[in-house]
């Protein structure tokens, strides 16, 4: 049996982010794409971060190293389904820097470039 797919959605890793990471097939959402960024996170694939990270606010590089992810709620979304342009997604996740778990609230935006869906920003609460 194969492992749960990091970002909690309950199914196996390879039917769900793992597809998404190798770049077999796109996110169809915003939260799909939400959540398969912090997959990335948790594996430490800087690359599929910088792929999906919008162009216009694309950092150069992306630090994956020194985080451990403990575990990831989508708490609401607004939009970013298949038909939309556009979307935010609010998360929480527990991470640990080192020092003991830690909260992360945030709420992401999200849109379209060239028909596929990109991180654009975060907002963190």
């Amino acid at each position: 049996m194969a492992a749960a797919c990091p970002c909690g959605s309950g199914q196996p890793f390879p039917d769900c982010c793992r597809p998404l990471l190798r770049g077999e097939r796109e996110a169809t959402t915003a939260s799909a794409l939400m959540r398969s960024r912090y997959t990335a996170f948790v594996r430490r694939d800087a690359g599929y971060l910088l792929r999906t990270w919008a162009t216009s606010t694309r950092p150069a590089s992306v630090e994956t190293a020194g985080v451990t992810w403990l575990g990831l709620a989508v708490v609401s979304t607004t939009d970013g389904r298949a038909a939309d342009a556009s979307g935010t997604v609010t998360f929480v996740a527990q991470c640990d820097e080192g020092t003991g778990p830690q909260t992360l609230r945030e709420t992401s935006t999200f849109r379209r470039e060239e028909g596929r869906w990109v991180y654009v920003d975060g907002v963190h609460h």
